[in-house]
């Protein structure tokens, strides 16, 4: 399951009630004390090639497809911060919930390219070498578009489905991005579960949501979303949203270590970014009592 259709560089959020307990406090932005990393016109120049190629394989496909691409990439800071960040691992095996049209996919392979033709910013670290990809969508024309897309890419796979009933493989990342609202309490924590379950030790998880506690930007955030989700079609769909640090909270218990960062940068919603990673195998230190 994924969010419906966004307008470009849309954002969303997520809820349920779990008991809040006394955490140190982890949002943080990721520009912050980066501030002149993030105006450094060698970023600016990477952003700017990357979302070129990763577009461009939408170029044979629907205008829809190509400028929707474009603008999502273009626009929302996600992408060039999990980059910047370099969290991700070296390689493995990636799976997408709720991939939409599969641009995140498009984004990392562009990424890999870049890099082994030796045009990468010094001191990043280099992006994943996907050596597969799964992505799971609910609406069949996102997925139709995907596949268009990314035919000839072997280690892609994009197929229809339901993230809250399909069963997850094995796999080293996990992302979903913009779409544990959508679903009530129950089945947000169920997905959770599943997530963790199909992380192979010291797997990556990296979620984004809204945070409920984020004042008038997450009302910003969910009006806007609600209004995108209408004139796509989808009606008003009833939205189940948390505070951040209770996400942060839910995936202690599961037994991750958790960093919450803010989205900085784009349109000014209360977007939050989660890394969530499980211990290697032996190292209990981030398993909940």
């Amino acid at each position: 399951m994924r969010q419906p259709d966004q307008a470009v560089g849309l954002r969303q959020k997520a809820g349920s009630s779990l008991p809040h307990q006394a955490e140190p406090k982890t949002v943080v932005s990721p520009r912050a004390g980066d501030q002149a990393a993030a105006g450094r016109p060698e970023q600016h120049a990477l952003h700017r090639a990357l979302v070129d190629a990763a577009s461009a394989r939408y170029q044979n496909g629907s205008r829809f497809a190509y400028h929707f691409a474009r603008g999502k990439l273009g626009i929302d800071p996600l992408f060039i911060d999990l980059l910047r960040l370099g969290d991700m691992p070296a390689s493995g095996r990636f799976l997408d919930l709720g991939c939409g049209q599969a641009v995140f996919a498009a984004w990392l392979l562009a990424a890999r390219e870049r890099f082994e033709a030796g045009r990468w910013p010094a001191g990043w670290a280099p992006p994943p070498r996907v050596e597969s990809l799964h992505g799971l969508e609910l609406m069949p024309r996102d997925v139709a578009r995907a596949q268009a897309a990314l035919a000839s890419e072997p280690r892609v796979r994009i197929e229809c489905g339901d993230i809250c009933s399909t069963q997850f493989e094995k796999v080293d990342v996990i992302t979903i991005f913009d779409v544990l609202h959508y679903f009530g309490p129950a089945a947000q924590d169920d997905v959770l579960s599943r997530i963790r379950g199909a992380l192979r030790p010291g797997g990556l998880l990296v979620a984004r949501v809204g945070d409920a506690a984020g004042g008038f930007r997450f009302s910003l955030s969910r009006w806007v979303d609600q209004a995108v989700t209408f004139v796509r079609g989808h009606g008003f769909s009833p939205m189940y949203c948390r505070p951040a640090e209770e996400w942060a909270h839910a995936l202690r218990l599961l037994g991750f270590q958790v960093r919450t960062i803010r989205t900085e940068g784009g349109p000014p919603f209360a977007n939050t970014m989660l890394i969530a990673r499980l211990p290697a195998m032996g190292d209990d230190a981030g398993v909940a009592a």
